[in-house]
Parts: C-alpha cells; sequence; structure tokens
C-alpha cells in the first residue's frame, strides 16, 4: 500500500463541483492499493501516517505527529500511484489491486485512521495549500514483497 502525504494547511476534494470532504490543518493522504495487500497493510500505513512526525516543534524541528497536534486527516484513493513507469511512455497498472479489492481497502484505512474521504471510483478535484512545502512517499508491502 502506497501513500504520498502531504502537510497541507487545508485541502479538499470536489466531486461534480461540490466539496465532499475538507479539511485545515493537517495531513493530505493520496492512496493506492497494490495486489497482495490486505487489512495488515492498510493498518500499519494507517498507524504511520498518523504517528509520522512531520509537523514542527517549538523549535522548527519536525518531531510532532498528526496526533501530536490534533490535526485532520484527509484520504483519497489514486490508483495511479500504484503504476509501473519502467518501460515505455505508458504507465502499467498491473500490479494495482483490483478495483473491489482497492475500495475495499481504501474504506478499511478510512476507517481505521479516521480520515475524511474523497469518493472511490469518482473524477475528482483536490485542492490543496501544501505546508513547506513538505511532500512524503510511504509504502507498507506484505511480508512476502520486498
Amino acid at each position: 500500500m502506497i501513500a504520498l502525504v502531504q502537510r497541507v494547511t487545508q485541502a479538499s476534494v470536489s466531486v461534480e463541483g461540490r466539496i465532499i470532504a475538507s479539511i485545515g490543518r493537517g495531513i493530505l493522504a493520496l492512496l493506492g492499493v497494490e495486489r497482495g495487500d490486505s487489512e495488515a497493510e492498510a493498518d500499519r500505513l494507517a498507524e504511520k501516517i498518523v504517528a509520522y512526525r512531520i509537523f514542527p516543534d517549538d523549535a522548527g524541528k519536525m518531531n510532532r505527529s498528526l496526533k501530536d497536534i490534533g490535526g485532520e486527516l484527509l484520504a483519497v484513493p489514486q490508483f495511479t500511484l500504484v503504476a509501473d513507469t519502467n518501460s515505455g511512455t505508458r504507465p502499467s497498472f498491473s500490479s494495482g489491486a483490483s478495483p473491489a479489492e482497492g475500495e475495499r481497502l481504501f474504506s478499511y484505512f478510512a476507517k481505521k485512521s479516521g480520515a475524511a474521504t474523497g469518493r472511490f471510483g469518482a473524477d475528482m478535484k483536490v485542492s490543496l495549500v501544501n505546508d513547506g512545502p513538505v511532500t512524503f512517499w510511504l509504502q507498507v508491502s506484505p511480508p512476502h514483497k520486498s
């Protein structure tokens, strides 16, 4: 399971011109589900995102987590994160989970983490104010993957 996390001062997601979810200070997490992922990976990624220390302490160092600051989390499904871009000029999505499994694990992640969410399978418009900018790629893999 992959997450592109961005520290934000605000973020929102719209579908058909209507905002369906928004947050203030916190993390926008774009999530991709890979074939072979399970609840175990969703649990580990949710725990990691909430505990990841990317917010400044009083000295300005990244020592505080989302949990520490009482921030919000917005999770947006993004299957393109699992694309294989190693060859050619067109991405391959063969390593991605099936749409049904991706939706199931995305929903599981959202419940586990308490995230506000985008809509799986929808054409979404995501707006954000990246704070820093601070952006990290986080990935957890099943034990059989290396």
